[in-house]
């Protein structure tokens, strides 16, 4: 089990992750296809943004990606997993990489717009809700939480 950087080769299975691990979440056929555009990883996203795969015998099973917002603050923008994977460990095991690699960068805090099904998962790792994000689905919002180092 290794994290190595993404190229840009791996654009349609990073969108195949992403939208499996949606679904997985109950979400309608409906909802993931209104998605699909907003949750495609394109060639050009990885190529501009530190993407990192999760590779489990050659098979990528999960991958994070973030930006850097200004010069403290980074912003986490992906992170999912195979179905078949969630609730092995492997999210923590990516979130604990992404941690180590923004480490002594002089980030000061983390950002992130949550799937309301990954709040608890980001709180174990003491992220805090500051605010919600309301969407394009009516009565529909994401919890904003952050990580202050």
């Amino acid at each position: 089990m290794t994290i190595e950087k993404a190229n840009s080769n791996d654009d349609k299975i990073l969108t195949e992750i992403t939208l499996k691990s949606k679904a997985y979440w109950g979400y309608s056929d409906e909802q993931i296809v209104a998605w699909h555009e907003l949750l495609t990883i394109t060639k050009s996203y990885i190529e501009t943004r530190p993407v990192y795969k999760l590779v489990i015998n050659d098979i990528i099973a999960g991958y994070y990606s973030f930006f850097t917002e200004n010069e403290y603050t980074v912003r986490l923008d992906n992170l999912f997993i195979l179905p078949e994977y969630i609730g092995k460990g492997l999210g923590r095991f990516l979130m604990d990489d992404f941690i180590l690699r923004i480490a002594g960068t002089g980030v000061k805090k983390v950002i992130l717009d949550a799937d309301p099904n990954a709040e608890l998962f980001y709180a174990k790792f003491g992220f805090v809700k500051i605010g919600k994000l309301k969407t394009y689905i009516k009565n529909r919002y994401l919890p904003v939480m952050e990580l202050v180092f």
